[in-house]
């Protein structure tokens, strides 16, 4: 098993530098989709407009931050050997609780996203946070790497969110901002598109931090 085991002092305060960087990395170095390229397949399917994708990612934030914290407050009680059998089933209970949350008070984004929601337990970031991190760490800052994480996940599918609308319907939140003029862009509203938008981020993002594939 790979951990991220990290000795933590007593006196170590709240939002240390250290623990700023398990919330931060995620966001730009270290991020979960654009460079550990992983939850593509929701960031393809999911983004089409702002709404449902904002959903999701508040759904993917809060089964990590709860899996996370659960998964820390177990892991001394937990036999390697059903580790993952007990982490799919937390992480199973939790992302139950979700879709009959949005059947409850968001029917109409749970009849978009409610099989992408039931998928989450297949979503690398989730299971990849478990084994990487709250496996060897204690629950305070299983639940800061659950929001990095996350976070990190959230801001770029709503980056292909935002843009993806924009461009293929010339609206936001389904509300017009575009005027009646402007030339939509199919294929923005196709899978194709949220690939080539991500395919961009990950460019930019590369470029400017410099970042390499190591061999």
């Amino acid at each position: 098993m790979s951990t991220e085991t990290a000795e933590v002092k007593k006196s170590e305060a709240l939002l240390s530098k250290r623990r700023k960087g398990i919330i931060t990395d995620p966001l730009d170095d270290n991020n979960p989709v654009t460079v550990q390229v992983l939850g593509i397949c929701s960031a393809l399917a999911v983004t089409s407009k702002l709404e449902p994708t904002l959903v999701m990612s508040i759904s993917v934030m809060f089964v990590v931050v709860f899996s996370n914290l659960i998964i820390s407050l177990l892991r001394n009680a937990i036999p390697q050997r059903i580790r993952i059998i007990v982490q799919l089933g937390i992480v199973a209970s939790l992302v139950i609780i979700v879709d009959q949350v949005l059947k409850a008070y968001l029917y109409d984004v749970s009849k978009i996203v409610g099989v992408y929601v039931g998928l989450i337990i297949t979503n690398c970031i989730v299971m990849g946070r478990l084994e990487a991190f709250a496996m060897g760490n204690k629950p305070y800052d299983s639940i800061l790497d659950g929001f990095g994480s996350s976070f990190g996940y959230a801001w770029v599918i709503l980056v292909v969110a935002f843009f993806r609308e924009l461009l293929g319907n010339g609206t936001l939140f389904d509300f017009q901002v575009m005027p009646d003029a402007f030339p939509k862009v199919g294929l923005m509203t196709s899978p194709v598109g949220a690939f080539i938008i991500i395919g961009l981020l990950i460019w930019v993002q590369r470029w400017r931090n410099g970042y390499v594939e190591a061999e």
